[in-house]
């Protein structure tokens, strides 16, 4: 046994929740960002602003969603060169199998592949050989028969969490705002998570809802301690950094999470608000603005498959109030008694900017 930890230890190969739930999970979500959200944003550029470039260069960065998301794995995973470049045959693979779980289908197989390459890497005279091959062979052999099924569980369960929300627009509307903004705020990828179910529709509203929340809650929540700096960096950056200041002080995190279950169901159920665009911007909220650029592709999708008419004044009314205003506005509201009877006291919300 003592050997066995040896030789795990030498190829840096760690069987642990941190490893793969989050130094993989949020790799990931960086890997699909680079690609598929990019190349979303290029191309609904190139087709509104008419640039045929543009649209180009966003059809070849969605094209390799499935070897980035791969490669940003082996790297979280600290992957020696010849198993990361390996990796990106592994990702195409299992992404194109997987179908429209195939995030998912790219994390559990790339993770196999990765810690097998790593196990075999200089082991041999011929590493240029066995290590590549390992990986490819392995990872594509899980492909073959993993990741089709993988993928059809991934969309199972994002098809019950979607119908869910049509049935129980109230309450799932707050179950899935608390719970995918939460995330976004954990140091794990609510993007990733939302990316891997194919969450759209109402309950993708519901999470861009609950992501915002968050996100602009912090920031403004904050303000008096981070000024602007603050105000951006968590507004539309993200509000994992104040997860330091969350473990010291967790009642921090109130106000923004009740804000996720306040907005949310408005959502959901006033504004009906739907993600349609691609699924990893439901977990993305306010982060470069693509929950707000994904709900717009989404229209334009609609719109263009025949199912809306048009791009209303209550569609941009519910779209600012969601992921804006009333995070703004709540969240600080909330927190003010939190203040006064000092369960948030000054400079429990400082950042390190």
């Amino acid at each position: 046994m003592s050997k066995i930890k040896d030789f795990l230890k030498r190829k840096n190969i760690e069987f642990t929740a941190k490893r793969y739930g989050i130094d993989a999970l949020g790799a990931m979500a960086q890997g699909l960002f680079a690609s598929l959200l990019v190349g979303t944003i290029l191309s609904t550029l190139g087709s509104q602003l008419n640039i045929a470039i543009f649209t180009e260069l966003g059809d070849f960065a969605k094209a390799v969603s499935g070897p980035a998301m791969a490669v940003a794995i082996g790297y979280a995973l600290k992957a020696p060169p010849l198993v990361l470049f390996s990796l990106a045959a592994v990702g195409w693979a299992s992404n194109s199998l997987g179908g429209a779980g195939g995030p998912l289908a790219v994390l559990l197989i790339t993770i196999g592949a990765a810690e097998l390459g790593k196990a075999v890497s200089k082991e041999t005279k011929v590493d240029i050989l066995v290590t590549p091959l390992t990986v490819i062979i392995s990872g594509g052999l899980l492909a073959h028969f993993c990741a089709p099924a993988i993928g059809i569980a991934a969309s199972y369960v994002g098809n019950v969490i979607m119908w869910a929300t049509e049935q129980q627009p109230f309450v799932m509307g707050i179950i899935v705002s608390v719970i995918v903004g939460v995330a976004l705020t954990l140091p794990i990828s609510s993007a990733a998570i939302c990316a891997a179910l194919s969450l759209t529709g109402l309950a993708g509203g519901a999470a861009v809802a609950g992501c915002c929340a968050q996100m602009v809650g912090f920031a403004v929540m904050s303000f008096k301690e981070n000024r602007w700096a603050g105000l951006v960096a968590q507004g539309i950056g993200t509000s994992m950094l104040q997860m330091g200041n969350i473990v010291k002080n967790p009642k921090i995190w109130i106000a923004p999470t009740l804000t996720c279950a306040i907005t949310g169901p408005i959502a959901t159920c006033i504004f009906k608000m739907e993600m349609n665009g691609a699924a990893i911007s439901s977990g993305m909220g306010t982060c470069g603005f693509v929950g707000q650029i994904g709900v717009y592709t989404g229209w334009l999708s609609d719109i263009a498959n025949g199912t809306k008419e048009a791009i209303t004044a209550f569609d941009w009314a519910g779209l600012v109030l969601i992921c804006f205003v009333l995070p703004a506005v709540i969240t600080p509201l909330i927190a003010l008694p939190l203040r006064k009877i000092g369960w948030i006291k000054e400079n429990d919300l400082k950042l390190d900017l």
